[in-house]
């Protein structure tokens, strides 16, 4: 999302490339996991997407010295709420912060397509409420994925991506806050959805 219009936002990416057959899809969150993703790319003989946020790339120690394994997610905060936060792509600081506020884990899935899927079924046998974050559109996203793993388990699943709309153009931070996608709004959605 930013300042080049509605349709430049790259929001509907996800859902479309999902159904190509054998396509790998990475959603890297910072500048280290992507450099790490694609060079996976490069190595991998079929077709790959590494999707990569607009503007300048969050630098973090996160990944530094890790390795990043075709289709394997990461746990990187273990809660004790009952609430999981799996979130796709660059916006893990921002659900980090909103997590503290929950006492909720936090996977870091990296990919949408191959999905971990032993990693999403560990993180419904612990925690009651599912949640999953994306800078994308909900609809089709990574968050539908989890859902196509999820449907016969009797648990509760909140997708919280962009909505099924046009979004306008503009200051990025001010676009995911529109969309509820900030600390707050994440934190608000996930929130009232526990009561």
């Amino acid at each position: 999302m930013g300042a080049d219009g509605p349709t430049h936002h790259g929001a509907f990416d996800l859902a479309y490339l999902r159904c190509i057959p054998n396509i790998v899809i990475m959603t890297p969150s910072d500048a280290t996991q992507c450099a790490h993703m694609l060079s996976l790319a490069y190595e991998h003989s079929g077709p790959a997407v590494v999707r990569y946020p607009r503007g300048d790339a969050l630098v973090t120690t996160h990944d530094v010295g890790r390795t990043v394994h075709m289709g394997k997610a990461e746990l990187v905060k273990e809660g004790n709420a009952g609430v999981a936060i799996l979130v796709f792509g660059p916006l893990l600081q921002t659900v980090l912060r909103a997590a503290d506020q929950l006492n909720a884990t936090v996977v870091d899935m990296r990919f949408v397509k191959p999905l971990d899927v032993d990693m999403v079924k560990r993180i419904a046998k612990e925690n009651s409420l599912i949640v999953t974050v994306e800078d994308g559109v909900a609809m089709g996203g990574g968050g539908s994925a989890v859902c196509e793993i999820l449907e016969q388990k009797d648990l509760r699943v909140l997708r919280i991506g962009l909505p099924d709309k046009f979004v306008t153009h503009g200051d990025t931070s001010l676009l995911l806050k529109e969309c509820g996608l900030d600390e707050q709004g994440i934190f608000e959605r996930i929130n009232a959805y526990m009561r």
